[in-house]
This record gives C-alpha cells, sequence and structure tokens, in this order.
C-alpha cells in the first residue's frame, strides 16, 4: 500500500505542476482529485485482494500486540505529519486566500502522512515493536 500510495502521489505532483505557492495559484481541484480517487480504489482492492489470495490464514488472523504496538505508533506518528502539513496549508491560505492551493496543500499533506505511515509501519515491524 506504501508503494501504491507513493505512485498516486509522485502521479499527483506531476500532474498538479506547475502550482506556484509562493503567488497562490493552483490549478482547479475537480480532474486532479477524481484521477487520484479512482486510482487509489483501484489500486487498493486490487492489491488487498492478491494479499488476501496469496496468504488467507494471515489475512482473517487479527493482529497480535506486537502489531498493534506498531500499527499504533506509527498511525501517532504519520498524524503529526498530516497536523503540520494542514496547518502550514493553512496558514498559508492566510497569505494566499485561494481555496484551490489549500485543497492541495492539504491533499499533498494526507499523502505524505499515508506514505510515511507505511514507512514507519515498515521500521517499527523490522525493529521489533
Amino acid at each position: 500500500m506504501g508503494a501504491l500510495v507513493l505512485a498516486i502521489t509522485i502521479f499527483y505532483l506531476i500532474d498538479v505542476q506547475p502550482i506556484s505557492w509562493r503567488t497562490g495559484e493552483a490549478p482547479p481541484v475537480d480532474r486532479h482529485f477524481i484521477k487520484i480517487t479512482i486510482a487509489t480504489i483501484v489500486g487498493s482492492i486490487l492489491i488487498q485482494g492478491l494479499l488476501a489470495a496469496r496468504n488467507p490464514k494471515e489475512a482473517d488472523a487479527p493482529a497480535d500486540e506486537r502489531e498493534r504496538l506498531a500499527l499504533a505508533r506509527a498511525g501517532s506518528l504519520s498524524g503529526f505529519i498530516l497536523g503540520f502539513g494542514s496547518i502550514a496549508a493553512l496558514m498559508n491560505y492566510l497569505v494566499h486566500p485561494n481555496g484551490d492551493l489549500l485543497f492541495h496543500g492539504i491533499l499533498l499533506s494526507l499523502l505524505v502522512s499515508t506514505i510515511a505511515e507505511s514507512a514507519l509501519q515498515i521500521f517499527f515491524f523490522r525493529r521489533g515493536g
């Protein structure tokens, strides 16, 4: 899932360019958001289905205590990243009152925090919780 979100984020950054963060100019939201939403839904369904079909016993097994701790720590830290990015986008909105730019900033924060959550999960699982 981390690789999927990373690929979607790179696609998003290439597709949305050029955004001028200094002037407050941003392209309209609709077509970019629709592309990202469809890619995320289809990609998630395919990946989750393939993973569940590959190892059905593990897909039905509940997370043990070590896994729950790693997932909680990764979610907590990625929440800080989402919060920081959202506040940065809101502060930018005070300087450049453009709703499209605000939307793109918060969406980018969400994508980056999701990538960070996946990376942190991998780190905590390999480190042992």
